[in-house]
């Protein structure tokens, strides 16, 4: 592992698609998405915006977000587990986040494993639904959501 100051965020382009998707499959094997889903989202730049983490050029992290106003809906976001516990994923979230709000999103919406508690520790959102057996396995989507006026204001709390 490199120095954290050769770790780069960057919007993710078509040649990262390779790696986002071994990372994926690494990271989610039961739920990964295939290559052409990666491929199709990173296509839609008019409603997707796609970013990765690298460190020294190898992708350790990515993150995309979906705007269709009203509504904001995180499509994926992962750390490799070697970069998890060091805030980039949080990172990652506020950038998706602020990418909301700047494009006038009233609400971020994501869905989530309920078995997975550190993601959901991760979010500072409200579970409004749980989606029962909605990924492989049975396993229950906590469905999560984000009033970004609500966040703006404590944004604003927290500068004064």
């Amino acid at each position: 592992m490199s120095e954290a100051n050769q770790i780069t965020l960057r919007r993710m382009a078509a040649e990262d698609l390779l790696a986002v998707h071994e990372l994926e499959q690494q990271l989610f094997p039961e739920d990964a998405w295939p290559l052409a889903g990666f491929e199709s989202e990173l296509a839609q730049s008019d409603t997707r915006t796609y970013w990765v983490y690298a460190d020294a050029g190898r992708v350790v992290g990515y993150a995309g977000l979906c705007v269709v106003l009203p509504i904001a809906d995180v499509q994926t976001i992962a750390m490799h587990p070697d970069y998890q516990g060091r805030g980039l994923g949080r990172k990652l979230l506020a950038l998706l986040i602020q990418t909301a709000g700047e494009k006038n999103a009233l609400d971020v919406m994501l869905e989530v494993r309920f078995d997975n508690p550190g993601a959901i520790g991760l979010y500072e959102f409200t579970t409004i639904h749980r989606r029962k057996g909605y990924y492989k396995g049975g396993v229950d989507a906590l469905i999560m959501r984000l009033p970004l006026d609500v966040q703006q204001g404590q944004e604003e709390e927290r500068n004064a």
